[in-house]
């Protein structure tokens, strides 16, 4: 007779326990023997350090591989900085646009366990690639200082570095929208230590990918473009392989949740049979006649009806002619759907409008990832007595400082005591702490242009002297005044970034999770594009005005605090319009959510009955 594994009870293993339970499974004798559900062994902080030590690895080598490779196309590719530039915004823009695909195949058919293992893979193969391109000679052209001629790639050296680039693509679009997520997932959502670990494990996720920008900015840069490109771009390999061992170390203790279809086709079945049951007109009491069927086993948590967005809600209107199965599913999606399939639609559009002005947000973090390079060029960076010169881009590493000296402090003093103050196990909810994102970006921006005048009169009155200037004067003003907006923009990012990733992780429907993550992404790159438009438009608009360009290539000739006060003033529009929209916001599941007709004893108990 056929043996089946006897399934295990649910335990939340947030706290230290001595009866882990170690992954086996014993067997009954009988098939008839009655089998309890399958319920999931969360094992909490135990399995983080293989999350977070796969993580910090993973970051250290595709940032350690990818920080300095526009340096490395014109340097050993001897490509012009305009191919090379080009290549690298493809690149970018295809890595963050990709998260889409890599969410979908993972949603949908694989899970976010198997796209990992694919995609630190790949980021490994490609790192290696890469690698491989610096250390085989005849895998890049001759150098330009010891040929007759500077010759460029050939068409095999292009193919291979396109070889390692795509592996790149492919890991980094896996890991983006799922590694987050998969993290997050070995937390039990429903105890209260659970809910507490996922949201202190966001706090630690941005902490380590913040770390590993720090030290590949820095070490790794150095040693790339002043030690060896070969060894430069060994340590990163290094670095991939070690996340790859770690992550699949704790291969027995992770908790792996798995696809459970196209949540893409529900959330087009919605909008199908809404619009063709238009003409329908839903009653007085939508939420006690609405068909509710709940599917058993459904990954996603139950909804209650919501009173937004209710032409949706035609879309579960039970009309004469649709036809229902034995156990009471809709025999046709496409002509019925279900209330839970309709809440789930309005939770992905009740995001939509917040995701909107986090992107508009993002245009704060874009600049600030730029220009400061450009003022420290044109400000005195001479350190100490001894005159040491630190690099214009070594200041962009402020932010990430900023970001994660604020985190530990956020995490560690701050919620715990603004828990104790509003009663919240966040310490505030999670669109106040996006808003207060939004809010230290706009700041950012001003110190940043009062900054920026402040280092043009100075450099067109007094100039520093003993420092050659490469566009312009160099102003007297310190570079180190530079620090205070880089740093308020890494706190904004300690607000907003990690909200904007815990809110859409919690608001996405469960099987959506991984998009959830995509999002994100796909924010910046629309904010990155969007600075590119400001900015080309700004150019085109202001270099034959009788003020001048703003964004001239001298900065003592433009005004650079004009273009920053600019996009302060979109910023404060994007915040008042956040504002509203956050009033506006229902929280998924929560009691807020459901109507005040809905919280009648009467009407629940019928929604009961007419449940299936």
């Amino acid at each position: 007779m056929e043996r089946k594994p006897l399934e295990v009870e649910s335990t939340d293993h947030q706290q230290p326990s001595s009866a882990l339970y170690d992954g086996s499974v014993p067997a009954v004798d009988s098939v008839e023997e009655e089998v309890k559900e399958t319920k999931v062994v969360y094992r909490g902080w135990k399995v983080m350090p293989f999350i977070i030590g796969n993580e910090t690895f993973e970051k250290l080598g595709i940032i350690g591989t990818l920080s300095n490779l526009l340096v490395y196309l014109t340097a050993v590719f001897n490509m012009k900085s305009i191919t090379a530039a080009t290549i690298i915004n493809a690149f970018s823009g295809t890595i963050n646009f990709g998260t889409f695909l890599a969410a979908f195949l993972c949603d949908t058919y694989f899970g976010r366990y198997k796209t990992l293992t694919v995609a630190v893979i790949a980021c490994f193969l490609g790192s290696l690639v890469i690698l491989l391109t610096a250390a085989v000679p005849q895998l890049h052209p001759t150098p330009c200082g010891t040929a007759l001629s500077c010759v460029g790639p050939s068409g095999g050296q292009i193919a291979f570095l396109l070889l390692g680039l795509g592996f790149l693509v492919v890991g980094a679009g896996g890991i983006r929208p799922c590694n987050l997520a998969f993290g997050a997932d070995q937390f039990n959502p429903k105890s209260e230590s659970g809910k507490r670990g996922i949201d202190s494990f966001f706090n630690w996720y941005f902490f380590t990918f913040t770390f590993a920008q720090i030290l590949s900015l820095t070490l790794i840069v150095y040693i790339q473009s002043n030690v060896s490109w070969t060894i430069g771009l060994t340590i990163p390999v290094v670095l991939m392989f070690l996340a790859c061992v770690i992550f699949f170390a704790g291969d027995k203790l992770y908790v792996k949740i798995k696809a459970s279809g196209s949540p893409l086709a529900s959330i087009a079945q919605v909008i199908a049979v809404a619009i063709k049951k238009r003409g329908l007109k839903p009653t007085k009491q939508p939420w006690l006649n609405l068909y509710n069927y709940y599917p058993p086993k459904y990954a996603n948590s139950k909804l209650k009806y919501t009173d937004q967005f209710r032409f949706l809600d035609k879309a579960a209107i039970l009309a004469p002619e649709d036809k229902l199965e034995a156990d009471g599913k809709p025999a046709d999606p496409w002509k019925l759907c279900t209330m839970q399939q309709v809440e789930e639609v309005k939770c992905i559009v009740r995001v939509l409008p917040i995701w909107f002005a986090a992107s508009i947000y993002y245009l704060t973090i874009t600049q600030q990832m730029t220009y400061p390079v450009f003022q420290a060029l044109q400000s005195d960076r001479r350190l100490g007595s001894r005159g040491f010169v630190i690099p214009a881009a070594t200041y962009v590493v402020f932010l990430m400082t900023g970001m994660t000296v604020f985190i530990i402090f956020y995490d560690r003093v701050l919620v715990p005591t603004l828990r104790r103050i509003t009663g919240i196990d966040t310490g505030i909810t999670l669109l106040q702490r996006i808003g207060t994102g939004i809010f230290f970006a706009f700041v950012s921006l001003i110190v940043s242009g009062f900054v920026e005048e402040r280092r043009r009169t100075l450099a067109l009155t007094k100039p520093t002297l003993g420092m050659a200037p490469r566009k312009g004067e160099i102003s007297s003003m310190s570079a180190m005044w530079l620090i205070p907006q880089l740093a308020l923009a890494g706190i904004a990012e300690a607000f907003g970034a990690i909200g904007q990733m815990e809110f859409y992780y919690k608001q996405f429907p469960e099987n959506m999770r991984s998009f959830a993550g995509s999002i994100f992404y796909v924010g910046g790159g629309v904010s990155s594009y969007l600075g590119s438009f400001l900015i080309a438009t700004v150019h085109r608009t202001t270099q034959n005005s009788a003020g001048g360009n703003w964004l001239a290539e001298d900065l003592n000739k433009g005004r650079l605090d004009y273009f920053y006060f600019m996009i302060a003033g979109i910023l404060a529009v994007n915040f008042a319009y956040f504002l509203v929209i956050s009033r506006w916001y229902r929280y998924k599941g929560s009691d807020d959510e459901v109507t005040t007709c809905e919280t009648n004893g009467d009407a629940i108990k019928q929604q009961e009955k007419n449940n299936v």
